[in-house]
């Protein structure tokens, strides 16, 4: 199965705002967040929620406010399909962070499940080799067979029987429907976020809550983005 690295991949999940990045120009917000004073109680309600929790954040829930039944959507979507479920939730979590690098959407990339992190189930350096993720000795195989799925979803590979065989060993059913669509769901959304230059900690600021090591806060934010190692080398690039 060929190997999918992005040119240009970030690193450990970082952000931008106006201005330039390590020689990338980084346009305007290009869709407006709508006041949480402007919601009903019990969009307001979710809203609260994705700040004490995250995963979403307040941002991409405040964009989608513009149209409530999107705002639903995705809130009762992520809510059964990636928080609940039944399918492990530190899997789907690596899932949701693979198709973050395979995307390049560094707002999602940001972002650590605290239901995963909290229990132990997801540690940082698992993140670091998530696009050669075959080759890496940091996943176990019900790992890497999940993250084959995310592969082949993201990037439309063609799939045998011995690709399902691997899967039906480590995955029931119900779980393969789970993660399929927690993926599909997740790789539409986070190629869609990833065009609206998007922002941590420009609604409902002041929690730390699924932020990635080091994005914890806007001034931990602004100095990674600032780091020389901000951007992951481009094929045939040096290192910047």
């Amino acid at each position: 199965m060929p190997k999918s690295p992005r040119a240009g991949a970030f690193r450990s999940g970082e952000v931008k705002g106006s201005g330039e990045v390590k020689g990338r120009a980084v346009g305007a917000q290009r869709i407006s967040y709508v006041p949480v004073e402007q919601m009903d109680s019990e969009m307001r309600a979710e809203m609260e929620r994705c700040r004490r929790e995250g995963t979403p954040r307040p941002e991409s829930s405040a964009v989608r406010a513009h149209v409530p039944a999107a705002f639903w959507f995705f809130a009762n979507s992520w809510r059964d399909l990636f928080r609940d479920g039944v399918c492990d939730h530190a899997i789907k979590e690596l899932c949701r962070l693979y198709v973050s690098r395979s995307v390049n959407c560094e707002y999602c990339g940001n972002q650590r499940s605290v239901k995963a992190v909290q229990a132990g189930a997801l540690i940082e350096d698992q993140v670091k080799d998530l696009l050669d993720f075959e080759s890496s000795p940091l996943y176990d195989d019900r790992q890497k067979a999940a993250l084959a799925y995310a592969e082949a979803i993201a990037w439309h590979l063609d799939t045998d029987d011995a690709f399902w065989e691997r899967l039906r060993s480590h995955f029931s059913e119900p779980e393969l429907v789970e993660l399929g669509c927690m993926i599909g769901l997740t790789l539409g959304q986070q190629s869609w976020l990833r065009l609206l230059n998007i922002e941590h900690h420009e609604v409902l600021a002041g929690t730390t809550a699924s932020m990635a090591p080091g994005f914890e806060n806007a001034e931990a934010l602004k100095a990674a983005k600032a780091a020389a190692d901000y951007w992951a080398p481009q094929p045939g690039a040096g290192t910047p």
